[in-house]
């Protein structure tokens, strides 16, 4: 079997408490969309911030992020940085707050671009690559929307910015933390559909963290679910739902809109 993209086994903590995650297993194949699913306080976006190093100072992690057969762990913090947009991109749960509420959106683009390339490269290559990904991402490519601030634009709109700056770089891997959790029922849906085209358009791995299992299952080709910082059970996501073997599986499931046990047929989009 070839080396996934992405391997943990990780556990994270904070002094004077229990580990937030003990001793976590998980694999992203290249290409592949794995869903990660728990209740809140399970340990979700810990994990998601944890890849790419993120966590704060006084978190006390251990084990291994292998990121393409090497130890992320074992990286200096001048290394992640070129790591950290390029190879590895994140898109933070709460569009209103990630983005920066002072800086217009396409200067917020343009800082993007740089923190890897050019000013340069900006005025020769970045600028159209930022208007192509914001027609990709189903937004207003013009002068007008880019001097508009983020308070000037829908959650909706402010969801895709965040995710055209994911990927302006076209990562390898990129981890959508609750990117749904704050729409409504049509924009989460054209959303879903942008994290699938990540893998379809740009080739990328993606960890999806959601409590929603519905949400997940709509693009994920696995699932993990985690529970009290441990996966619980991971499967391809068809066969969760056709038969789930850990209780806190099946109680996730029976709790979706109209479901009333596990066996029931699972309607997925594996498109």
């Amino acid at each position: 079997m070839p080396e996934p993209l992405l391997r943990t086994r990780l556990s994270v903590g904070y002094p004077g408490k229990p580990d937030v995650l003990q001793e976590l297993e998980l694999a992203i194949g290249e290409g592949e969309i794995v869903g990660l699913v728990g209740q809140s306080g399970s340990g979700k976006s810990t994990l998601g911030l944890a890849i790419p190093r993120l966590l704060v100072t006084t978190a006390q992690v251990s084990g291994e992020i292998r990121y393409r057969g090497e130890n992320l762990l074992k990286r200096s913090e001048r290394e992640m940085r070129r790591i950290r947009g390029k190879e590895i991109a994140v898109v933070f749960q709460g569009a209103a707050s990630a983005l920066n509420p002072a800086r217009r959106l396409g200067a917020q683009l343009w800082e993007v671009w740089r923190a890897h390339r050019s000013r340069s490269d900006w005025n020769t290559e970045g600028r159209e690559q930022a208007m192509a990904l914001l027609r990709t991402m189903q937004l207003p490519d013009d002068e007008a929307f880019l001097r508009r601030y983020p308070s000037e634009i829908s959650i909706g709109q402010a969801q895709r910015v965040l995710v055209a700056m994911a990927v302006m770089h076209r990562p390898a891997l990129v981890i959508a933390d609750e990117p749904t959790s704050a729409l409504d029922m049509v924009t989460q849906a054209e959303v879903l559909g942008l994290m699938r085209s990540l893998r379809d358009q740009f080739g990328s791995s993606l960890l999806f963290i959601s409590h929603d299992l519905a949400a997940v299952s709509a693009v994920c080709d696995r699932l993990a679910i985690l529970r009290e910082g441990q996966i619980v059970e991971m499967g391809p996501t068809a066969e969760i739902f056709a038969g789930a073997r850990h209780p806190y599986t099946k109680a996730l499931i029976r709790a979706m809109p109209g479901r009333t046990h596990v066996g029931e047929p699972c309607r997925v989009d594996q498109r």
